[in-house]
């Protein structure tokens, strides 16, 4: 007979609350309807996936199309469908990987470098336009702790979670 597994602890109100609160962030900040908006004041016409994309090569070019599809947590064939997309635009461009010459890298154009200027200045803008009534304290406040989560998110990415023990109604 197998041992009987213990519960998980519970999890605080403050824990629920926040989980909540970045719930709701994700998807606001994901919505269709706010990609439109920062496409048209960036003056762009990217899908989601591509600016997720030019961001990302954006900060590390240039990259593997399979590393990258490892950092977004996609297929493959999603990131080479969408990179084919981005050439015919001239947003990128394939280059030999300099550590193994049978292997490609990906890289931004001058248009592509654009395009991701303009859509972190697009967003830049938002951003400052939602929080333009906080204190300078509180927008430090705020970036202090952000980092924070994103480094503890980052360092327990691969814990195992306890499982949802179902409740008796």
């Amino acid at each position: 007979m197998p041992a009987p597994r213990s519960a998980p602890a519970p999890v605080s109100a403050t824990v629920v609350e926040i989980e909540q609160v970045l719930s709701r962030i994700t998807y606001l900040a994901g919505r269709a309807r706010q990609h439109e908006r920062l496409m048209t004041v960036a003056g762009l016409d990217l899908d989601r996936a591509a600016v997720t994309i030019l961001r990302n090569i954006a900060e590390s070019e240039p990259l593997r199309p399979g590393v990258l599809a490892v950092r977004l947590s996609v297929e493959a064939s999603h990131v080479t469908r969408q990179l084919r997309q981005l050439e015919r635009g001239g947003y990128v461009v394939r280059v030999v990987d300099p550590d193994d010459r049978r292997a490609q890298r990906v890289q931004l154009t001058d248009l592509g470098l654009a395009a991701v200027q303009r859509i972190r200045e697009a967003s830049r803008r938002g951003m400052a336009l939602a929080l333009a009534g906080w204190s300078d304290e509180d927008l430090e406040q705020l970036a202090t702790l952000f980092h924070r989560l994103t480094d503890d998110f980052v360092a327990h990415a691969e814990d195992p979670l306890p499982k949802v023990v179902p409740t008796a109604r």
